[in-house]
């Protein structure tokens, strides 16, 4: 049978046991509006007699009260990989999302001060040239309209290429960071491999070492496995950034602008093998930006630029202005006649060489005529604008319904782990109060075999004296 001292040890581990859960809770709590903070839950096991089983042995096999044989870390592994997917898309739908709202925001239809009204503004020009071909003001008017619009149609180049260089620097910015983010990672990996081996908790390190893990499934898309060892190994696209205690760095290369982007393209790369990156996440997001939203949209711009070139310089040529002049460009580009949206130009600036005339000495109107009509030409610049900016208008729209609807996805994901890992206030409270109870109670057991003992060693034995 068991020792009366032994009850004293029984108590003793309930007291040290209800003490860890009471702390266990007090740093839950503690951390409640913690980023990254996974809850912590005390696990207790009984201690088993340690008697051993012979013939002529006896115990009562109660025990010998209970141990913390660990504090648990409220994780579940298939939810962490489901939010670094879900966390990842997300970030690539809504980098893609902003860009086009960006390419919205900069061509601002519609709007009084935007391109399809300034060409609505110079085809009415040409109609008051119509109107009165021999009044030098109406032609003037529309040289001062036309130049609005290579105007317009130069700056809309110049934002497009300020946006391309701006998400470039970011997504450069961005390589820096996930460089560091592995090194972190992999340092971390070596702490949690050496404390685990040593049997020291490692709850609070997992929780620093998830956090940029996330910030790398956002950033890139990246995914995790994690070895028996307790280290975990990063990975972006099927290549692997983090290897146990090993990381591999990756750079961009290529075009500095826009301009040059067609000829030297943007490459993301490892290091070490020169090979390319398949990348998720906001910098996915910023590569497609850089590589296809810009560059389609700019391509469409020049070819505005260019029809309207193209119809009027056609008109134009063919005309007689009012000095007899004739085989006239209005617009112009380049020296070697390439006409784009960055450098078209009015090729005129006398208003006497504005061709209204279809024949020399005469100021008939069929020039500007033809010119007025050309806002409702089948194929023109307008249509093709037109053209462009409804485009723009159902990518920016399907790209913002499926950000948000992905961002639905996400919430659902992110509730999921927070009622497995998230700090319930509730929930502490009432572990708070079972500890304290519990702590109570062992305290009064170890009172009670201190009453008990008191009587045994210094009342048994006294009666009759």
């Amino acid at each position: 049978m068991g020792s009366t001292f032994g009850g004293i040890n029984t108590a003793l581990s309930a007291l040290w046991a209800q003490r860890r859960g009471l702390d266990v809770t007090g740093e839950n709590i503690a951390n409640v509006n913690t980023e990254g903070y996974s809850r912590q839950r005390v696990q207790m096991q009984q201690n088993l007699s340690s008697v051993k089983a012979r013939s002529y042995a006896t115990t009562d096999g109660i025990g010998e009260g209970v141990r913390v044989s660990g504090v648990e870390r409220m994780r579940s592994e298939f939810l962490e990989n489901r939010a670094r997917t879900e966390h990842g898309q997300s970030a690539y739908l809504q980098s893609q999302a902003g860009s086009l709202g960006a390419i919205e925001d900069m061509f601002s239809e519609p709007s009084d001060t935007a391109l399809q009204s300034q060409l609505h503004d110079m085809w009415d020009g040409w109609n008051d040239v119509a109107n009165n071909p021999q009044v030098p003001a109406a032609r003037s008017a529309v040289l001062q309209q036309a130049g609005t619009v290579t105007d317009t149609l130069n700056n809309a180049h110049n934002h497009l290429s300020d946006e391309w260089t701006a998400n470039r620097t970011q997504l450069s910015a961005y390589v820096d960071e996930i460089n560091s983010a592995a090194d972190k990672i992999a340092q971390y990996n070596d702490t949690i491999v050496q404390a685990t081996a040593a049997g020291r908790p490692t709850n609070e390190l997992q929780d620093q070492r998830d956090t940029q893990i996330m910030k790398l499934a956002e950033l890139a898309g990246a995914t995790a496995t994690e070895r028996d060892n307790g280290a975990i190994d990063v990975f972006i696209g099927n290549s692997q950034l983090v290897s146990q205690f090993q990381t591999r760095t990756m750079s961009l290369s290529g075009a500095q602008d826009l301009d040059a982007q067609a000829g030297n393209p943007l490459v993301m790369s490892w290091d070490d093998t020169g090979t390319p990156i398949t990348l998720g996440g906001t910098m996915g997001g910023i590569a497609d930006t850089l590589s296809t939203m810009i560059p389609k949209y700019s391509t469409a711009l020049d070819k505005v630029a260019e029809q309207l070139a193209t119809q009027v310089n056609t008109v134009h040529k063919a005309g007689f202005s009012a000095d007899g002049s004739t085989n006239l460009d209005f617009f112009s580009g380049l020296p070697d006649g390439t006409i784009t949206a960055a450098s078209i130009k009015v090729a005129i600036t006398d208003p006497d060489q504005v061709a209204t005339s279809s024949t020399t000495g005469t100021l008939n109107n069929s020039v500007a005529d033809t010119m007025a009509d050309m806002a409702s030409v089948y194929g023109g610049a307008d249509q093709t604008y037109q053209s462009m900016i409804g485009q723009l208008g159902v990518d920016a729209q399907a790209a913002n319904r499926r950000a948000q609807i992905q961002a639905n996805v996400t919430d659902q994901v992110d509730a999921a782990r927070s009622s497995e890992s998230g700090v319930n206030l509730d929930q502490e409270m009432t572990n708070l109060l079972t500890y304290q109870r519990g702590y109570e109670a062992a305290s009064r057991v170890l009172t009670t075999i201190d009453s008990m003992l008191d009587q045994l060693i210094n009342r048994t034995g006294m009666v009759g004296r």
